[in-house]
């Protein structure tokens, strides 16, 4: 495979989001044939291949510019998907274990306290969401609530789908510090520290 440009690959290292999208648009296809070779749900290997991307510009720093990129990449990606089967095992292994588990999950039974936890998640997930910015917040509510392919986001935002996995990459990492803050402060102390410029209630849907 012909390597990147350099300079590319320099601009990449300084976090030049432009350099990341263009980085994915040049190897988002191999990325997925090969998580999907690992995994063999398109499901599954279109979100390694984003996380292996997400991955790899974070740990920008440690590549050695006098490689080439898609080797380092590969073992990123490959890495990220056995982990990723390892935990699927682990799960599908805990789910038979003779401990009542199995036949709880095949019920679809919860307990008071499962349905109250699971009810104050959503809460605070849609809190959070509330603190996005719009652009974020869009995002998010075309990928996770209204299921969109990354196609089928790039299409109706027309943008390439390097924008919006880049994107997405921004708007995730932005979400997951604001559910760690009301984690640590309390949901109901910061309702109101909303800026004055952010969305108001009721516009993701």
């Amino acid at each position: 495979m012909k390597d990147v440009d350099r300079d590319l690959i320099d601009r990449w290292r300084e976090g030049d989001r432009s350099a990341f999208e263009e980085l994915v648009r040049l190897h988002m296809s191999d990325a997925y044939l090969v998580a999907l070779g690992f995994t063999g749900n398109p499901d599954d290997a279109r979100d390694l291949s984003q996380d292996a991307f997400i991955k790899a510009f974070e740990a920008r720093r440690k590549f050695d510019p006098k490689r080439p990129f898609y080797p380092w990449f590969y073992r990123v990606l490959k890495n990220h998907c056995l982990n990723f089967l390892q935990r699927r095992r682990k799960t599908w292994e805990s789910l038979h274990h003779k401990d009542g588990a199995e036949e709880r999950f095949a019920s679809g039974a919860s307990t008071p306290l499962e349905k109250m936890e699971k009810r104050e998640r959503v809460r605070l997930v849609r809190a959070a969401i509330e603190r996005l910015s719009f652009e974020h917040r869009e995002i998010v509510v075309l990928k996770n609530f209204k299921g969109y392919s990354y196609q089928e986001i790039a299409t109706i935002l027309d943008i390439p789908i390097g924008t919006v996995m880049s994107r997405l990459y921004y708007a995730r990492k932005t979400l997951k510090q604001i559910v760690l803050e009301f984690e640590r402060s309390g949901l109901d102390d910061l309702q109101g520290a909303r800026d004055p410029g952010d969305p108001t209630h009721g516009e993701v849907v």
